[in-house]
């Protein structure tokens, strides 16, 4: 015990001990992507990563003079590791800026060595309200829960959806969507019958959707982490819900771009809210999925890939405003950041240095073969609704 201690202890020390020194050599501007290479959440790290080595071809591996160097770093999905990797990136490495995160809990694992270094940390996928609030050096560019499961919640209740059940993994982004659509969705007139809870890892939907078939509501809503929706939606077959009248309704990740041609026409209907859709029509949007497309075997990018090219841009335009110094100076440029996304028009909050931008609810439809998350209503400059208080 004594051991441990003094080793995090120690490491205290020299992360403290690199704030304002000059990270690694003058000629490079290092950036430290912790991503789920292997492991459950795979299909997120991947779809990260693409993303940002196709922002880095597209725009040149220098900036500010300096050689842009991605360090890449698999945590498996495991905060513990997510921690140790960051240590190493920022003593060992001297990274400018620590970026990626596939999941919550690996956010908030990284805040405290975030502030503790005073270095910028960019999340481009976690998406729990109090992630930004963990550190004052967290930047966002991912979205938040509670942005597209309120705008859902007010779609149902103009569109004769009048009884729910809640189906949520139990994690915090499912914690948050269970309570922030719960709570629009009753302000609303709605009545939500049961909330349910499906452990993150090994996930059965199968006795819980047997449990919503009985209560016989109006629509399921259902929250999963990216890579999950195909279970739930062939589980959701079995169970002939779709046959019991049961409509689906759900956060985006549901429906996640990068697998929903696995899911089949049971998928065809499902009505979705988030932030991106590879179907969003804009010239930017559908420059970035061709080049996405071509660079990755023909794989379509989804929300993920989305917060990880907008990410690299925030990094890219602050560190020509910081002339490639990291630290404060390097975090406040990225501060108040408004730019075209290929999600559409987005900005970096300056004081919450959270994401506001577009939410889209969108309709599964099968267009020229395929099925797309195709927009059918915009809600317009949507902040988090934790912190408009």
């Amino acid at each position: 015990m004594f051991k441990r201690s003094l080793l995090i202890a120690t490491a205290g020390i020299t992360l403290a001990g690199i704030v304002g020194v000059s990270h690694a050599q003058d000629s490079t501007f290092k950036i430290g992507l912790i991503l789920p290479m292997t492991g459950p959440f795979a299909s997120t790290g991947m779809q990260l990563e693409s993303a940002a080595r196709l922002y880095v071809a597209q725009h040149g591996d220098t900036v500010a003079g300096k050689k842009v160097v991605l360090i890449v770093k698999d945590d498996t999905g495991m905060p513990d590791a997510t921690k140790r990797l960051a240590q190493e990136l920022l003593i060992n490495d001297k990274v400018q800026v620590l970026a990626g995160f596939g999941l919550t809990p690996l956010a908030f694992a990284t805040a405290p060595l975030a502030t503790q270094s005073k270095t910028p940390m960019v999340v481009m996928a976690a998406a729990t309200s109090a992630i930004t609030e963990a550190s004052p050096f967290i930047v966002r560019t991912s979205f938040t829960v509670p942005q597209v499961v309120t705008t859902l919640a007010e779609w149902a209740t103009k569109n004769n959806v009048k009884k729910v059940v809640s189906l949520v993994t139990d994690y915090a982004p499912g914690v948050d969507s269970e309570k922030y659509f719960n709570q629009r969705f009753i302000a609303n007139g709605g009545q939500v019958i049961e909330t349910l809870r499906v452990p993150l890892r090994n996930p059965d939907f199968a006795p819980f959707l047997q449990r919503v078939r009985d209560a016989k509501p109006d629509a399921l809503f259902a929250f999963v982490p990216a890579g999950v929706g195909s279970a739930l939606m062939k589980q959701f077959a079995e169970r002939g819900l779709d046959k019991a009248g049961i409509r689906l309704i759900a956060e985006g990740s549901v429906t996640d771009d990068n697998i929903l041609n696995e899911m089949g026409d049971v998928a065809v209907g499902v009505v979705t809210a988030h932030h991106y859709s590879a179907a969003h029509d804009s010239a930017l949007n559908k420059k970035f999925v061709a080049d996405f497309a071509k660079a990755n075997n023909g794989a379509r990018p989804n929300f993920m890939a989305v917060g990880a090219y907008d990410g690299m841009r925030v990094i890219y335009e602050a560190a020509k405003v910081s002339k490639g110094v990291g630290g404060e100076v390097l975090l406040n440029a990225m501060k108040g950041q408004v730019f075209e996304s290929p999600r559409g028009p987005m900005y970096i909050d300056a004081r919450t240095r959270d994401v506001v931008h577009n939410v889209y609810v969108r309709r599964v439809e099968k267009i020229g073969g395929q099925l797309w998350n195709r927009e059918i209503e915009t809600v317009s400059d949507v902040k988090d609704i934790g912190k408009t208080r």
